[in-house]
């Protein structure tokens, strides 16, 4: 992002994006447990962002594995083998509720778990090592991994230590839960689940939050009325 803070803590309409994330989480899951991962030396965190009631901040990995295994790790005390875990990319603030609400009655009885995605729309190319297309890859069967990715406690605690224990290489916790020779369950989102990754992205997700607040008010207005 060439900022000089993480980017999480970037200002969309005057809120820092690990705000508008929990928000966004916190409408949706009201009575969920939260694991905030953060760097021990985290000096721009201010917990007055976080709307959960029941929430406690764990020290971060060097890798997404390893911040979500330390996360796992630590509720170890608290959580059964059957407990449902979500979890989400802070840099993702855009994930609409009704995508969240989705995922969850989706994964209630869904024995091994699964993740929002949304199918490759664009042709796929692929480069060679000068910088050209080497190839056309099809795009069938492609999808884009989002976040949340919901998958129960003991079976991904297992599968994020059985990576790590025999040098596979995760880049999602979908992923890792695939390498135990398990298939997650794709459930289709919306392509608005943008991640912040370049600064223009704060552009992106300043328009789309405001878009998809009107549309939340007036789906809340349709249902009064109904």
């Amino acid at each position: 992002m060439g900022a000089d803070r993480p980017k999480q803590y970037l200002p969309i309409d005057e809120k820092p994006v690990l705000a508008h994330t929990l928000a966004r989480l916190h409408h949706a899951y009201p009575q969920a447990s939260l694991c905030l991962c953060l760097d021990e030396n985290d000096a721009w965190f201010d917990p007055r962002w976080v709307p959960f009631s029941d929430w406690q901040r764990v020290a971060g990995g060097a890798e997404r594995v390893n911040s979500v295994l330390q996360a796992l790790d630590d509720l170890a005390r608290l959580a059964s083998e059957d407990d449902l875990v979500l979890v989400h990319d802070v840099a993702r603030p855009c994930v609409h509720p009704d995508d969240l609400q989705r995922l969850l009655e989706t994964l209630v009885d869904e024995p091994i778990g699964g993740l929002l995605a949304v199918p490759v729309a664009d042709t796929m190319k692929r480069a060679d090592k000068a910088g050209r297309v080497a190839t056309t890859e099809s795009r069938d069967g492609l999808w884009h991994a989002l976040t949340p990715q919901g998958f129960r406690y003991g079976l991904l605690r297992e599968a994020l230590h059985s990576a790590l224990d025999n040098d596979i290489q995760v880049t999602d916790e979908a992923s890792a839960i695939e390498a135990q020779d398990l298939a997650p369950r794709l459930i289709a989102g919306r392509r608005d689940n943008l991640k912040i990754t370049h600064p223009e992205d704060l552009m992106l997700a300043a328009h789309i939050l405001a878009a998809q607040a009107k549309e939340i008010a007036r789906g809340e207005v349709d249902d009064c009325n109904e």
